[in-house]
């Protein structure tokens, strides 16, 4: 039964970022790159875009943050700042129990997304880390013109071939991973009887590529056993589903952006938290 539904769960996971993927390669073969422009205007667009994308409910503003991101269209800064907007799945949830904080809630993290994106921006530079360069990105051919190109070199050589099986591997074996450890480690009853270490708990747990492990945090915020500030750092800290996808691109990102976010969760989060928010 539970091979069964991660199964279920990395098929939908797949299939979203492979129609992402057609969609965003599809646009820039038929504007010739004008879309990488249009988004690519400055870097406080790209902030304020990855961003707005970022706070939508669910995973697909993070799906296409991703996929903008592999295609070069995106700062690394950019793709920090959308990964922290996001809630994942659990922005539904919070919208069904306590709606106006759900909404302050995503307001916040939209705000505190573009500033922390530029910042990330600059230590990347400092750091000397490039974006993506471990990435294989999408080129616009001589020949699109041609009849069944775009099938047979974009569809089916590029986004098939090279790129989805890997999504679909790396998703299932992180949904599989998270799914035991949360059925054997009993995590839910360790954060309870750990109150005091809540905040840290809630960031750590945010690094987890999975939506379910963040909904204990909400549920305990819907009850009133922590506070805004804890929700907030789980919330900085987590992204869902939305990093699974660039697993199959280059690991080394995906460590580098939730360092970023984890790092932001804290400083912001603990913050909050000496506030008394």
């Amino acid at each position: 039964m539970l091979l069964l539904e991660v199964l279920q769960h990395t098929v939908r996971i797949t299939v979203l970022v492979f129609l992402m993927m057609v969609v965003i390669d599809f646009i820039d073969v038929k504007t010739r790159g004008r879309l990488r422009q249009l988004v690519k205007g400055g870097n406080w667009r790209q902030y304020t875009t990855a961003s707005l994308l970022g706070a939508t409910p669910g995973c697909l503003g993070a799906f296409m943050n991703v996929t903008l991101y592999i295609h070069g269209f995106l700062t690394f800064g950019a793709i920090v700042a959308g990964m922290i907007a996001t809630s994942g799945d659990e922005a539904f949830v919070m919208l069904a129990q306590f709606p106006k904080q759900a909404l302050l809630l995503f307001g916040i993290l939209f705000v505190l997304a573009i500033p922390l994106g530029w910042l990330s921006d600059l230590v990347a530079r400092a750091l000397h880390i490039r974006p993506c360069e471990d990435c294989e990105l999408h080129e616009i051919h001589a020949d699109e013109s041609v009849r069944g190109h775009y099938l047979k070199e974009h569809v089916w050589n590029h986004i098939l071939r090279r790129h989805i099986w890997r999504v679909f591997l790396w998703t299932f074996l992180a949904l599989l991973f998270v799914n035991l450890g949360l059925q054997y480690w009993q995590l839910e009853g360790f954060i309870r009887e750990h109150l005091g270490l809540v905040l840290i708990l809630s960031v750590l747990v945010g690094i987890i590529p999975e939506s379910g492990p963040h909904l204990v945090f909400v549920m305990m915020f819907a009850n009133g056993l922590i506070p805004f500030s804890v929700l907030l750092a789980s919330s900085i800290a987590q992204d869902g589903h939305g990093l699974l996808p660039l697993l199959s691109y280059t690991v080394r990102d995906t460590f580098l952006i939730k360092s970023f976010n984890v790092g932001a969760a804290l400083l912001v989060g603990g913050i909050a938290y000496a506030l008394g928010w």
